[in-house]
């Protein structure tokens, strides 16, 4: 019987080094098949260029606008890389898929899908450090600094760069990068019981993690379906921005019951108005059409009462219906060249519309509550003990 061998190439995404490697290992490995980084979703994109189509209106119900423009951004980043180094992403693989086809192997797709894959990372990942993510990497991004493609294929860099981003958001390297190992060292596991020569072409960032977890599968093998699934977490923020809410609600009944009529009107137009104005900030800075910024106006003092329906979800959609994003102003906004150009896209437009909008949504719910309270001398105390009282006296 012949001997299995199991050989790993790490490469960065967007090297022309890279490509060469991996041409070069599988002509000088001659495997039985060769395993790539990749999903059936992604390879079909890469391979014959065909992309899901995406419904804006359907992103902004689903309330999947941050995490849709966290992949625009990360897209943008990973091309803007490949055009200082003349590669284009996913040379690599496209490399060992036409070597694979070449040297008669099977091609092997070994990593979880990409729906899959953002799903959880978005779920797993708190209010703050969805911020801190989008925030380096838009520095990163527009920053101006070069980028040494090549040098993070070094160990020791490439080893910071991994502590970097665990330091950044641990529960997204988790999910990006430790969940894949285990996935894809487990599909090797199973490949190398047909297989007796495989070459796996994965990211750099993911050869040391793969290589540790082989060893630990074969004595703990991994049920795969539970690294599949999708469950319904609980959103702390969501949580809170709920609780507090409730509060404000409450605010508005002592103020009812304990003050005048007038006094009532006086706080509902300051929550009015500091929602609305925040809300509609947030839409002009997204250069939303007035109409939209309108609607944030007029809708963000009811939003913010309704933990079921967010201010960016309205004015988008209006956003939406005055530009009418097509499939091909979301293709156009892949192969944006510049901020200016992804700023001037209509299905980038109307995104950043509904985020702005419940950016500024949200600081005018906590910045208005907290108004209100320290202007009309409310006893929190007293309003938090009322409705404890309420809940417990319709659960008995």
């Amino acid at each position: 019987m012949e001997e299995k061998r199991l050989v790993i190439v790490g490469t960065a995404h967007v090297s022309k080094r890279s490509v060469e490697e991996v041409a070069e290992v599988i002509e000088r490995e001659k495997p039985d098949a060769v395993a790539v980084e990749l999903c059936p979703r992604r390879y079909h994109a890469l391979v014959h260029g065909q992309r899901e189509e995406i419904s804006v209106a359907d992103v902004i119900r689903k309330g999947n606008v941050f995490m849709l423009l966290f992949q625009l951004i990360l897209a943008y980043f990973q091309r803007k890389v490949g055009e200082e180094t003349g590669v284009k992403p996913g040379s690599e693989m496209l490399a060992a898929i036409e070597k694979a086809r070449e040297a008669g192997a099977d091609v092997l797709l070994i990593d979880r899908d990409i729906g899959l894959t953002f799903t959880r990372f978005w779920q797993k990942l708190t209010f703050v450090e969805k911020i801190k993510l989008i925030f380096h990497l838009v520095r990163s991004t527009f920053s101006g600094d070069e980028i040494e493609v090549d040098e993070m294929l070094e160990e020791d860099v490439l080893d910071m760069l991994v502590k970097e981003f665990r330091k950044i958001s641990p529960n997204a390297a988790k999910v990006l990068i430790d969940e894949r190992d285990v996935y894809m060292a487990a599909n090797l596991l199973n490949a190398l019981s047909r297989y007796n020569r495989i070459v796996a072409v994965v990211g750099a960032g993911h050869r040391k993690g793969i290589e540790e977890a082989l060893l630990k599968l074969k004595e703990n093998p991994v049920n795969l379906r539970e690294l599949e699934e999708v469950k319904k977490g609980r959103s702390y923020f969501k949580i809170f921005m709920g609780a507090f809410t409730a509060l404000i609600v409450g605010t508005f009944i002592l103020i009812a019951t304990s003050l005048n009529t007038e006094v009532l009107v006086q706080a509902f137009l300051y929550w009015f108005l500091i929602n609305g104005v925040l809300s509609a900030v947030g839409a002009s800075l997204a250069r939303g059409h007035p109409l939209s910024i309108v609607t944030a106006f007029l809708c963000a003092w009811m939003t913010s009462l309704n933990p079921l329906v967010a201010a960016g979800w309205v004015s988008g959609l209006v956003e939406a219906w005055i530009r009418k994003p097509t499939v091909e102003d979301f293709s156009k906004l892949v192969e944006a060249e510049s901020l200016r150009e992804m700023m001037q896209n209509k299905f980038f437009r109307v995104l950043l519309v509904a985020a702005l909008t419940n950016v500024g949504s949200m600081i005018g719910t906590i910045y208005g509550g907290w108004y209100i309270i320290s202007t009309f001398g409310v006893d929190v105390a007293k309003v938090v003990g009322e409705r404890v009282v309420e809940v417990i006296g319709g659960l008995l």
